[in-house]
This record gives structure tokens, C-alpha cells and sequence, in this order.
């Protein structure tokens, strides 16, 4: 018998001894949506299994192919199941039992499927597809983590429906759908990680160090920068009081049977043993406890991927003094984590610990946490593989839609829709605007603003630029053209929106303005000695008998009317008032001097006689 055989059977034999064990395991599912044919329209639930990469956050369009042969999907397939060019993806379905869950999606992926759905064997309730125990699932164990294909289980009734209709020649498109398999309700995503210290537990173990050691710069940007909030637990479990003295519960538990784990190499006499791997997991969790306080929680991800290179089991390192070696190296207070861990062999709770077991309770959905390692967003239960990528994207689908941080929004995180077809939404090539606005869980299409101006519209067929500074942004989505020096637009700033065609021209404004000829529609240059020629946006008249065109008052005049009309009529009005402003002030003087003279001649007249008047006599003089 193996180790890991042993491993196994210890495992039952744990579960037997602690009361615990036995938890609410929940089955966390997705939406299939059946397109065609006719008859199988409609929306079904499936269950997703505990392996692979399920695409959280997004859908998948496939068609099924059920094969002639290995229906079971136990041995490689025979032909490709890869789809042809300009064709959907193929989505194999293959029956449940005969060979692992795991082997069956390996030899799909290997065969060329984009997803694989297994179809019940039996009529019961939804089950979750998990992994084997290591030793269990293939010669190589190590396959299971290169699964990277979406599974999903259906029902058994589903399963025969679908191969029926494939039977009689139909086409059988299916989307799956796991937008709402993980629900967002708010801008911040909230999860947790159960994991454990225990490092010298196969593959598994390596995989999850693997991992925190990839995920730990994910996490601390989305911490700091106020995007998620997370919180690592561990699993522990009590020993019944009928076994406190035996020797199996003094190597795995501490503060008398109260807090136990299981033996890393389960022999209860060499190496490490349960009680250290309880500790250190309190001291894990103390640490969090901490830094967390002193509002740096994100140093957890230090503290462990720290411990787990400069501490591990095979090296003999595995101790408290090189814990606190890690501890003082990050500077967080090693006397406030060693009073929260207290003293491991006493007999009474311990606060930190009893809160865990509680939180190993499940609520509403969540289902208990019975297997490690277990991660939980927005109290789901993540399912699928443990990676980077694949969790990173699974807490980017835990985001409102549109509030979700930039590092969701990455290529090798989501696919960009706005980068085919526009994503179907509106879009101006000349000037490179769009409504398009993609978002992890799809597009969204919405008028943009642009340098501060406000396009608006449905987003889908058109959008508007408004305001007063829109014709510097694309012209205001308004006509313009441009002829040798000149240049004409349909957009007038200081109008909030719409466009109009400007004078010589005639259209819709937004799409075209046409040329009016003023000449042939007769709407200029129209006197008996005008000839006209039509240009592009005006016109250009002229006269015959050497007259000139007024294009004031559409005449052709006289070349002193020419002249005043090239000065404009205003001009004239000025010279004619100048004129006869000049007139009437000769005449004003004239009749002034006229008045003078006069009077002084009569003046002059009472004392001399003028030269040119005739003497009067005295006696005429004297009988007045």
C-alpha cells in the first residue's frame, strides 16, 4: 500500500472520529442555454465541476458532438474534435461513470474540445465533478492541473434529449453561461482563502504554495487599492472526547483535543506532525489578526509565500524560530501574534480558533468548508482550477458590472469584444470614436465623452456630440468638406447639437450637404444684363456693357455706382448727407451775411449819406 493510499484511508478514518467532518457540501452551478433546435430551446442548470477553468464572468457558444465510439471519454479520441474554420467551437459530451471525471475532460482537451459536458448516468439531483485522490486519477497525477477546458455535469433526462436530437441530424448549439454564477452586488469584491501550513501533502499542496506565490501580487494591488477584501481561514477540527488519550489526538491537536489536523506523513512517529501543522496555522491566522489591525492586511501574502520558501517541512525548518525570524523581517509586532496564539497546551478555547470552526459553518448558499483548499467569493464557492488566471478572473466576475479595477480588464484576462465588429455598437472610423466600452463581464455600448463633450445617442446605431465646444471633436458628427482653399461645416459652434447645411448648400447636414446652383434654380444674378456661373458653395455674376453687379441688391450699375457700391451703400448715404450738410450751411452764411449788411447800412445810413443814396432837403426834413 502506498503512502498516499494510506493517506486516503486515513482520511475516512479521520472523518469517522471527528463530528465535524461531515459538512453541507454544496453544488455550485451554471447556466446551459440550448439555441437549437427548436425543441430544446431553453435554460437548464448544470453543475460545474471542482477542475479546469470555468469562464466566470463570461459565456461560451458551442456545438455538441456526441461520439460514435468511446462515449464515455475514457481512452484518447480517435478523431479530432477540433472545429472547423467558420464553424462553433465543438463541446463533447461523453456519459458519466467507468473513469474519473478528470480523465474524461483531459482526453476531451487533448482531443480538441473546447468544453466538455457529461451527461448523468442516473436520475438524482446535480453532483459537483471533483478531483481524485493523488495516485487515483491516472499514472501521472500532475495531468489534472493542465485541465484548462470548462466541464459541466447535466442531467441524465438533458443528456438523452440532446442525443436523440443529435440522432435524427439536428443541430445541437449551446451556451454556457457563467455571468451570474458568482454574484456582484456592489463595487468590492469580498473573499476568503482555507488553506493550510502543511506543505508535504503531494502535488496538491505544491500547486496551492504555487499558487499564493503567483496570486500574491494580484491580491495586494486589489487590497491597497481598496478593490477586495480578503481573509485567509483554516479548517481544523475537534478530537471526540472519547479519544482524547489516545495517541493519535495528542500528535494532531492542541489546548486538549480542542483544535486538531491531520499528520502530514501520517505515521504519528517521524517528521512533523498534526499539532505543529494546528499551531503554525494559528500563527498564520495571528498574523493576518495583526497586520490587519495595523491596516496592512495584504502582508499575509508576505508572511507566507516567506515561510513556505524559508521554513518548509523537508528541510527541518518547519519550527517557531524561523517563523519569528519571517515575522521580524516584515516588521509587524511578533510579541501581539505570540499573545494571540497563547499557549497551545492548555486546556481552554482559543478565541482566534474557535471563530474559524464557526466560520467553517456555512450560511445561506455557501454550503461548509470541508476540503482544502476551498476559496470562497462573495460567500460562493469558487469551483475550478487553482491558478492565477483562472481565480483572478473568477473575483473580476464578483465586481458590479463596470466598476471593476483595470488588472480585470487585461488580455489575458478577458476577451476585448470592442476589438470585433466594433462590438456591434456605433462608430466613427475617421476620427476613431466609439461607443464601445468594453467591460470584464462583456460590452456595453455607450456615447463616449470626449475632451469634456458629451456624445449622446443609443449607442448602438448613432451618437451626437453636444455642447458648445463639439465641432472640435469630429466636427460635431457634422458635414464638412474642403475645396482647394475653400472649406465648409455643417457644425456651428454655440448650437448645443444638430447640424445644419450652410448657405450654397443643401442635405441632412450630418451626412451630406449638396451644392446648390443658384444660377440654374434662378435664386441670384437674375437682371436682364447679369450672366451667371455657379461655384461651389456661391456663385459668381457679372455684367455686360461694362456695368457692375451689385450682389447687395442683385443689379448690375452704372461704373460711379460701381464705385459707391464697392464702398457699399453706406458710403453713398454718408457722401450724399455730407453734401447736402454742406449745402445748407452755405446757404445758412449766405443769408447770415446778407442780414448784416443790411442792418449796418441802415445804421451807417442815420449819420452820412451813402454815395449811393440822394441827398435829402431840410424842408422835407423838418414837415416830417
Amino acid at each position: 500500500m502506498t503512502m498516499r493510499t494510506k493517506q486516503s484511508c486515513f482520511w475516512c478514518l479521520w472523518i469517522l472520529l471527528c463530528g465535524s467532518c461531515v459538512g453541507r457540501f454544496v453544488v455550485e452551478k451554471n447556466n446551459l442555454k440550448i439555441t437549437s433546435p427548436k425543441s430544446l430551446r431553453g435554460i437548464y442548470e448544470c453543475a460545474i465541476g471542482n477542475f479546469g477553468v470555468p469562464k466566470y464572468g463570461g459565456t461560451m457558444i458551442g456545438s455538441v458532438v456526441y461520439p460514435k465510439s468511446n462515449q464515455n471519454g475514457c481512452r484518447n479520441f480517435d478523431a479530432s474534435l477540433s472545429s472547423k474554420p467558420g464553424t462553433f467551437p465543438t463541446f463533447v459530451l461523453v456519459d458519466r461513470g467507468d473513469c474519473y471525471f478528470t480523465l474524461k475532460a483531459w482526453n476531451a482537451q487533448k482531443g480538441g474540445a473546447a468544453a466538455i459536458l457529461v451527461a448523468d448516468n442516473r436520475i438524482e439531483p446535480l453532483i459537483t465533478m471533483d478531483t481524485p485522490e493523488e495516485g487515483n486519477g491516472a499514472k501521472d497525477d500532475d495531468y489534472i492541473e493542465k485541465i484548462n477546458i470548462p466541464s459541466a455535469l447535466i442531467s441524465k433526462s438533458l443528456g438523452d434529449n440532446i442525443k436523440q436530437a443529435l440522432s435524427s441530424g439536428a443541430m445541437v448549439n449551446v451556451n454556457l453561461d457563467w455571468r451570474e454564477a458568482l454574484p456582484h452586488p456592489d463595487e468590492r469584491v469580498e473573499y476568503e482563502f482555507w488553506t493550510s501550513s502543511n506543505d508535504e501533502c503531494g502535488p496538491k499542496c505544491e500547486s496551492e504554495i504555487n499558487f499564493v506565490k503567483s496570486f500574491k501580487g494580484a491580491a495586494q494591488l486589489l487590497e491597497q487599492k481598496g478593490f477586495a477584501k480578503f481573509t485567509p481561514h483554516y479548517i481544523t477540527w475537534y478530537c471526540p472526547e472519547a479519544f482524547l488519550l489516545s495517541q493519535q489526538c495528542k500528535s494532531q491537536c492542541i489546548n486538549n483535543g480542542r483544535y486538531c489536523a491531520p499528520d502530514p506523513e501520517l505515521d504519528f512517529k517521524r517528521g512533523y506532525n498534526g499539532r505543529d501543522v494546528v499551531i503554525q496555522n494559528l500563527r498564520q491566522a495571528c498574523f493576518f489578526k495583526v497586520a490587519n489591525e495595523s491596516r496592512k492586511p495584504w502582508q499575509w501574502w508576505d508572511y507566507v509565500t516567506d515561510f513556505s520558501i524559508r521554513c518548509p517541512m523537508r528541510e527541518n525548518k518547519y519550527t517557531e524560530e524561523c517563523s519569528d525570524q519571517v515575522i521580524k523581517s516584515l516588521g509587524v509586532d511578533l510579541k501581539k501574534v505570540k499573545d494571540c496564539v497563547g499557549d497551545p497546551s492548555a486546556n481552554a478555547g482559543n478565541a482566534v480558533l474557535n471563530a474559524e470552526q464557526d466560520a467553517q459553518i456555512g450560511n445561506d448558499d455557501r454550503g461548509d468548508v470541508t476540503i482544502l483548499p476551498t476559496l470562497i467569493i462573495n460567500n460562493r464557492q469558487y469551483r475550478g482550477k487553482l491558478s492565477r488566471a483562472a481565480v483572478l478572473k473568477a473575483i473580476c466576475s464578483g465586481f458590479q458590472e463596470t466598476t471593476e479595477p483595470s488588472i480585470c480588464l487585461t488580455p489575458d484576462m478577458e476577451t476585448n469584444e470592442c476589438l470585433q465588429n466594433n462590438g456591434g455598437c456605433w462608430q466613427d472610423k475617421a476620427s476613431n470614436i466609439t461607443a464601445c466600452r468594453d467591460t470584464f463581464r462583456g460590452r456595453v455600448c455607450e456615447c463616449p465623452i470626449i475632451q469634456n463633450v458629451q456624445f449622446v445617442g443609443d449607442g448602438y446605431t448613432h451618437c451626437e456630440a453636444t455642447g458648445t465646444l463639439r465641432c472640435a471633436i469630429n466636427n460635431g458628427g457634422c458635414w464638412k468638406e474642403t475645396r482647394g482653399s475653400r472649406s465648409y461645416s455643417a457644425c456651428i459652434d454655440g448650437h448645443t447639437k444638430g447640424c445644419k447645411c450652410p448657405p450654397g448648400f443643401r442635405g441632412d447636414g450630418a451626412n451630406s450637404c449638396e451644392d446648390v446652383d443658384e444660377c440654374k434654380e434662378k435664386l441670384a444674378c437674375q437682371c436682364p444684363e447679369c450672366q451667371c456661373k455657379n461655384t461651389w458653395g456661391s456663385y459668381e455674376c457679372s455684367c455686360s456693357d461694362g456695368l457692375f453687379y451689385a450682389r447687395e441688391n442683385d443689379m448690375c450699375i452704372g461704373k460711379y455706382a460701381a464705385s459707391m457700391a464697392g464702398g457699399g451703400i453706406v458710403w453713398l448715404v454718408i457722401l450724399v448727407l455730407g453734401i447736402a450738410g454742406t449745402g445748407v450751411y452755405a446757404f445758412y452764411k449766405y443769408r447770415i451775411q446778407r442780414y448784416m449788411d443790411s442792418e449796418i447800412r441802415a445804421i451807417m445810413a442815420q449819420y452820412m449819406p451813402l454815395d449811393n443814396q440822394p441827398e435829402i432837403s431840410s424842408q422835407a426834413h423838418e414837415g416830417v
